[in-house]
């Protein structure tokens, strides 16, 4: 489409420094203001899903922890669930108690990561160094409960692999006890800075209807104002015990506006809120086992006997991410891994959210969601050294007629 005399075109990407991973914008401006933007994927695709169809269902779980170094307990969760009601695998209560908390203690430092990246994009460095000296607070005791700051290895189909001793109850306690000290700090910081409010109210809006008609998940959709959290929608884990309420600015007495200051708010009450979680699992966590497998052999056989379709799900710090797997019985690896991670879900939030916008404002907005490419990516099209776009129709087109060669033993 030919564009207007004033109107020029402004590319950002793959590679910029006003992003943290590869994708292409290209932005259609009229002087400063943002009047279009095409959005282009697909320079961070590894070939994830198709690794994980080679493997045993133990190697795939190491896999799908590193299709995100910061949601890397938050894709074993939903494999694992996935693969647990597709095998019949009962898990017991103590280990799903443990998977809550390994999870909110994620929450945490994924949104106290995001705060200094927005805090960095405003061109407000010190606040980004204060923000990500507490992290390493949180940091630490992921390393006490699981020996890695990330990438922990704690969920295993039927339950996990490391239990939570007494002596580190206190730890855990100390560890909440310090954020809840430092997290009035932070919302005075972010929220009642003169600056941060000016450089982020009213910028990226995403309206509730805009939210919902593009199916945003996580923080983004509830900055907006759709109280939408799968934790408290579909309680799985013992979140169902735990009681989970789904936080919007209305919890910070003001009326969405879908903007970047909304979802700096959402963000932060969600670490009081998963701070809150983790005393509570703490506190109501039953003894007992915590796997239905001691012996990975015994488990591998009980995998490799198995046969059916599962579903599993969970509310990542950036919004829903889903697994889907398929067993047939004799087979090590699964027939079928699909995964759905929340930036898939979030990225044509960026539409209206750049569009009537400043120049300026690209870095902010971009960073408002949150993105994770590398977790999104799925396909790339290279013929030689023609780069090949893919229209939507195609995709289905394809889709389906994998779906029906699998149904029909051809796949």
């Amino acid at each position: 489409m030919a564009e207007a005399e004033n109107t020029f075109r402004i590319p950002i990407g793959p590679i910029h420094p006003a992003l943290k991973e590869p994708v292409r914008l290209s932005f259609q401006v009229e002087g400063e203001r943002i009047v279009g933007v095409d959005i282009r994927t697909g320079f961070a695709h590894r070939g994830i899903e198709y690794m994980g169809m080679r493997r045993n269902l133990i190697q795939v779980l190491y896999l799908a922890e590193r299709i995100c170094g910061i949601c890397s307990v938050a894709h074993p969760i939903a494999l694992t669930q996935a693969v647990e009601q597709a095998a019949g695998i009962e898990v017991p209560p103590r280990s799903q108690y443990i998977r809550v908390i390994i999870s909110e203690l994620e929450r945490i430092h994924s949104h106290l990561l995001w705060a200094g990246v927005a805090a960095h994009e405003l061109g407000f460095d010190t606040l980004l160094h204060l923000t990500w000296k507490v992290r390493e607070k949180v940091l630490d005791i992921l390393e006490e409960l699981t020996g890695n700051r990330i990438d922990y290895a704690i969920p295993i189909y039927g339950g996990v692999r490391r239990d939570i001793a007494p002596d580190q109850y206190p730890k855990v306690q100390g560890t909440i006890r310090y954020y809840r000290g430092l997290l009035d700090e932070l919302l005075d910081t972010f929220l009642r800075d003169p600056s941060v409010e000016a450089r982020t109210r009213g910028v990226g809006v995403l309206e509730p209807e805009e939210a919902d008609a593009l199916c945003a998940v996580g923080p983004t959709a509830r900055a907006s104002g759709l109280a939408k959290d799968v934790r408290q929608d579909r309680p799985y884990l013992a979140y169902g015990e735990l009681g989970v309420k789904a936080i919007t600015p209305r919890d910070w007495g003001l009326v969405p506006r879908g903007d970047v200051y909304d979802k700096i708010v959402v963000r932060l009450l969600e670490v009081g809120q998963s701070l809150g979680l983790i005393e509570r699992a703490l506190l109501e966590m039953p003894d007992g086992e915590i796997t239905s497998f001691p012996k990975i052999p015994a488990l591998l056989a009980h995998l490799k006997k198995a046969q059916g379709e599962g579903l599993g799900w969970h509310e990542a710090p950036r919004g829903e991410v889903i697994h889907y797997v398929r067993l047939e019985a004799g087979v090590e690896e699964p027939v079928v891994w699909k995964v759905k991670a929340p930036t898939y879900s979030n990225l044509m939030s960026w539409k209206p959210m750049f569009e009537g916008q400043e120049i300026a404002d690209i870095p902010i907005i971009a960073a408002s969601i949150d993105p994770c490419i590398c977790c999104m990516d799925r396909v790339h099209i290279v013929r030689g050294e023609d780069e090949t776009g893919m229209a939507m129709e195609e995709l289905l087109r394809l889709s389906r007629a994998k779906t029906q060669r699998i149904l029909t033993g051809n796949g």
